[in-house]
């Protein structure tokens, strides 16, 4: 019977998450349509799509200290009617500021499921934490890739951006009721008796902190890029006839492959080789994009794939692991920076190619320089990496 309700709440957290994933892939193919219909600049796009990423941050912060108080159950209802209304309200929108209110919405709701599901996840699961942790996270590349493939889908039907934002209601109804009957477990931290003061002090210590400044730039490099992804190359895959949104369905196809089996690798690199190994592939994979066109693209969109894939369940479930005390707290503090990196990366990375086009003249070489800006942050973390490895192998000899 455990068993059972483990399944189901697992399977229920995975619905949520593809959710999440849907809301992200959908508004990769909106920034175009976007920008058309309601004459936006790239930077004013890129504010709209960076505030589901300040939604997220703000739920996470507010939100992870509240599940050890009001639980895990009430913050993803909390999600769910946020959800349901910041689609609706997106569906309807009529410029700028119904568009930012929404998909802010969107951002919280989005936020609100992390905030709930990592401690989930990591309570029910104490003694396999990063390997289920990114096994759920399979389900948010999974997500984008069913949500990538339903907006080239639907834009080949001949329908546009509201009906691909309307079709996100039916796995949102679907986790909405996989959760309502199911008995939530208790927070790591209740179980194992640490105080909130014990998981405030873990929240400040000197590995924590250090882990949470690459948070941010890791997030930034997935989270920035692949939002961006359709529109930068989008010019670049025309010229072959192929529509943009399916190199970011590849990519998200290799992160879900990647994290499914993820359980080997972590354990035969140890979390802190596979955080090196994934900086430096994702530099190279940003620097073969930025100079690939057509075809080619998709072989370096694969190594840019391999790079991101691990960087956010790994890096959750290596402050799990090696910080305890730090919980739920701890979790929520990781994912919201994570998404504070993808929000600030939003409005930058529209600024740049704005920049770029306006000096370059063409969208294809502003793309291409665009891109090669972000590689700057996997050289630093390339750096902080080798830093963090040689560490663990210090403190484990």
């Amino acid at each position: 019977m455990e068993h059972i309700k483990k399944s189901l709440l697992f399977n229920a957290s995975c619905t949520a998450l593809v959710v999440t994933a849907l809301t992200f892939a959908t508004r990769a193919g909106m920034i175009d349509p976007w920008r058309a219909e309601f004459g936006l600049t790239a930077e004013q796009v890129g504010w709209i799509v960076g505030t589901a990423f300040w939604g997220f941050t703000l739920a996470m912060i507010l939100g992870g200290p509240l599940v050890d108080v009001i639980g895990m159950k009430r913050i993803i209802y909390a999600a769910f009617t946020l959800h349901v209304t910041g689609i609706l309200l997106t569906i309807f929108a009529g410029g700028f500021w119904s568009l930012f209110f929404s998909t802010l919405l969107v951002g919280i709701a989005n936020g609100s499921v992390e905030a709930a599901t990592n401690p989930l996840i990591t309570a029910m699961y104490p003694d396999e934490k990063t390997k289920k942790l990114n096994q759920f996270h399979v389900w948010f590349p999974g997500g984008i890739v069913i949500g990538g493939l339903m907006v080239f889908a639907l834009g080949a039907l001949g329908y546009g951006w509201r009906v691909q934002m309307a079709a996100m209601l039916i796995p949102t109804m679907l986790y909405g009721l996989l959760f309502l009957r199911v008995k939530f477990p208790e927070t790591e931290r209740v179980t194992a008796g640490f105080s909130y003061k014990d998981m405030l002090k873990a929240c400040v210590s000197p590995l924590f902190l250090f882990m949470a400044a690459c948070m941010l730039l890791t997030a930034a490099t997935e989270l920035g890029s692949n939002q961006w992804m359709t529109a930068l190359l989008e010019n670049v895959m025309e010229a072959e006839g192929i529509h943009s949104i399916l190199l970011l369905v590849w990519i998200s196809g290799i992160m879900a492959l990647g994290r499914s089996v993820a359980g080997p690798i972590v354990h035969r690199l140890s979390p802190s080789g596979v955080l090196l190994g994934s900086a430096v592939f994702a530099g190279v994979g940003l620097f073969l994009l930025s100079i690939s066109s057509g075809y080619w693209s998709f072989g370096a969109a694969a190594v840019f794939a391999v790079g991101i894939t691990y960087f956010w369940p790994t890096m959750l479930g290596f402050v799990n692991e090696n910080i305890p005390k730090s919980g739920a707290l701890g979790l929520a503090i990781m994912g919201g920076i994570g998404f504070l990196g993808g929000a600030i990366a939003q409005p930058l990375l529209g600024k740049v190619y704005d920049i770029k086009f306006d000096a370059l003249g063409e969208s294809l070489a502003a793309g291409s320089a665009t891109l090669r800006t972000v590689i700057l942050l996997t050289v630093v973390l390339t750096i902080s990496f080798i830093f963090l490895y040689i560490r663990q192998r210090k403190v484990k000899s």
